[in-house]
């Protein structure tokens, strides 16, 4: 995995907020062009224009559906905690009340609130999120479904194919 970082309001026309999009197989290569490039570059050179590039590729990219904020209540951030450590966890708010000293229905609200998202789908988009970084360090699908509780890998499959619109083994082809 690698990162791109723009300094804010330097160019125009990119997202505002923190995101996660798919990477062409251009944009992966022009990426793997920049890690080699000097910090310091002329806006003309060679270097300048791929930074160009991968900008206007970046423009074009919608963001994928894998989207996580964190709360910033104490309540709500101890659960998130606990999640992202254990993404397997299948504790409710009416089990997590008692732990974090609030109501299941004050934890609902503050996930709704805060994240824009309800427990259960904020849950499960960890877990997804979760399944996704040890499918990429090329963990095999099998070991990964029956590690998160799937009974089988075919109730994984179909549940990725669900969330992303493709198979993890498409999701994560180098041919395009």
């Amino acid at each position: 995995m690698r990162s791109v970082y723009v300094r804010e309001n330097s160019v125009d026309g990119l997202p505002q907020e923190c995101g996660v999009v798919a990477v062409s197989p251009l944009l992966r290569e022009l990426i793997l062009g920049a890690v080699d490039s000097p910090k310091l570059y002329e806006p003309a050179s060679r270097t300048g224009r791929i930074m160009d590039l991968i900008l206007d590729e970046v423009r074009r990219l919608p963001v994928e559906p894998l989207h996580l904020p964190e709360p910033w209540a104490p309540r709500a951030r101890q659960i998130t905690t606990a999640l992202r450590e254990h993404p397997e966890n299948s504790t409710t708010l009416e089990d997590w009340g008692p732990v974090v000293g609030a109501s299941p229905r004050t934890l609902a609200r503050l996930f709704l609130a805060e994240t824009g998202m309800t427990f259960r789908h904020w849950q499960r988009q960890a877990r997804l999120l979760e399944r996704l970084m040890r499918l990429a360090s090329g963990e095999p699908v099998t070991t990964v479904a029956l590690e998160v509780g799937y009974e089988n890998p075919s109730a994984f499959i179909s549940m990725f194919r669900r969330s992303l619109g493709v198979t993890p083994g498409k999701y994560f082809s180098t041919d395009d």
